[in-house]
């Protein structure tokens, strides 16, 4: 089986809601975040991003996420396969509202609002 990694950048959201995303792309995929991982906001007035690395070769059972308070702005990096994976996955999951993506020779980067379905 091949390997094949998606980075995933969260920000502009609340951490509980950072955390919702990235507990249920663990729940789907293997992840370098572990359930201890816990997004924290470090300081008041500066913005905070969050960040993770899924494989995605392999999907496990994806269960239906929690309730979003809010949108979540999510950039994801990664080969043209994993991203195309990645937004199935979350398509399944999420409203997903494209707001950017880019194309170069080997990888994709895929910006997206993701809301409650």
């Amino acid at each position: 089986m091949r390997e094949e990694s998606v980075s995933v950048e969260i920000g502009g959201c609340h951490q509980d809601d950072a955390r919702i995303v990235f507990d249920t792309l663990r729940a789907c995929y293997a992840s370098d975040r572990t359930a201890a991982d816990v997004p924290q906001r470090l300081h008041e007035t500066r913005p905070a991003v969050w960040l993770g690395t899924f494989e995605v070769a392999e999907t496990h059972t994806c269960p239906p996420p929690a309730h979003l308070s809010a949108t979540v702005e999510a950039d994801a990096q990664g080969g043209y396969w994993a991203i195309d994976r990645l937004r199935t996955t979350l398509d399944s999951l999420f409203t997903v509202r494209d707001l950017t993506t880019s194309s170069g020779d080997q990888e994709r980067e895929l910006h997206v609002l993701l809301g409650n379905k």
